[in-house]
């Protein structure tokens, strides 16, 4: 055992395909090249259930991935998946010094790792991320977890959980940033109103638009910019031409992730509109890329320098307004926390 390499397994529904896939769950590529960056002697390796779409394994920035290729099929294929894991981490436990397991999120993953864990006696962790702490979770019911496994991504999210739980994680980390991906050349803040994540009915956009109808009153040239895609699109495009909104509304569709982080280093503000969330990481990169954000939740207990929270849209016009008025806005980066922190609070439940 002396001389098996310490390995970290993490357990996630998708990990993007390739070095050039910016766009798959951009927080968790920061978090794994933090820890890849803090702990290089580590090896640390990830087991994705659903994507890649084709089964494969391959480095990632010096990252052991192996994609199963699951593809969001029947219950019967996903069995197979699960099955297919089990015996990865079967191998992996025979050949490596596993310190332990970190599953992302309450689902599959949770199911597969707590269950593998306990079995052989190994760590294990879950790193809720949002709609996990829902009341309707049926994974929650399978895997039965207790607070000490469980890691929460937010002070809401864990209060979340308790409500409709009566169970309360042991352990908050939020996600971190890379400061490098930003740049630090000025740039021209030319957008006014910033909106950025999926188009789906949770992030609540037919109230940016409302509110971009609002501005419009006041000031006619109002220049808004949503990066995203999603189911929503064309009835948001649909929204944006009844209101005569097309000259103040740009849909930019899926970007990279370095050129919605250049998005908000333009924008005067993000707005996030959306009904739940778990602790949004686009809130974390817009605060830092110098722009207000004005949203409905308060992750944290604390308060965060430029983070506005308002209570109903109507509140949320007048906000977006006020800010856009105020002539002694100034956008100072404000960074909450960093990714090599959140790779060693991460790190220190594995006793490394």
């Amino acid at each position: 055992m002396r001389n098996m390499l310490k390995t970290l397994v993490i357990l996630t529904p998708g990990f993007p395909k390739d070095e050039d896939d910016s766009a798959c769950l951009p927080p968790i590529q920061v978090f794994v090249k933090a820890l890849k960056a803090a702990y290089p002697e580590l090896n640390i390796v990830i087991l994705a259930f659903q994507y890649p779409f084709s089964a494969a394994k391959y480095k990632w920035h010096g990252v052991n991935v192996v994609a199963f290729a699951g593809r969001s099929r029947s219950k019967g294929f996903r069995l197979f998946i699960w099955l297919k894991v089990w015996k990865k981490l079967l191998e992996l436990k025979k050949k490596q010094q596993v310190i332990g397991l970190l599953s992302l999120w309450m689902g599959e993953c949770a199911l597969v790792g707590s269950d593998f864990a306990k079995s052989h006696y190994l760590t294990h962790f879950c790193w809720l991320q949002g709609q996990d702490a829902k009341a309707e979770n049926k994974y929650m019911r399978w895997v039965r977890p207790n607070g000490s496994e469980l890691i929460a991504i937010s002070d809401y999210l864990a209060n979340e959980l308790y409500k409709n739980y009566d169970l309360l994680p042991d352990h908050v980390i939020p996600i971190g940033l890379d400061t490098t991906l930003f740049g630090h050349e000025p740039l021209e803040r030319d957008i006014d109103v910033l909106g950025a994540g999926s188009l789906i009915p949770l992030k609540q956009y037919e109230i940016f638009v409302d509110t971009i109808r609002f501005l419009k009153q006041h000031i006619p040239g109002v220049k808004a910019v949503i990066c995203g895609t999603g189911p929503e699109m064309e009835r948001l495009k649909s929204m944006t031409a009844s209101y005569d909104l097309e000259a103040n509304i740009s849909f930019k569709g899926e970007l990279t992730h370095s050129e919605v982080l250049q998005y908000m280093r333009r924008s005067k503000l993000l707005l996030h509109p959306s009904n739940y969330e778990g602790f949004s990481t686009v809130l974390l990169e817009a605060l830092y890329a110098g722009a207000h954000v004005v949203s409905f939740f308060r992750p944290m207990e604390d308060e965060f320098q430029h983070h506005h929270i308002v209570n109903d849209g109507k509140e949320m016009n007048y906000k977006v307004l006020s800010l856009l008025n105020d002539a002694d806005r100034e956008h100072q980066p404000v960074l909450i926390y960093e990714a090599e922190q959140t790779a060693k609070n991460m790190m220190q439940l594995f006793s490394l």
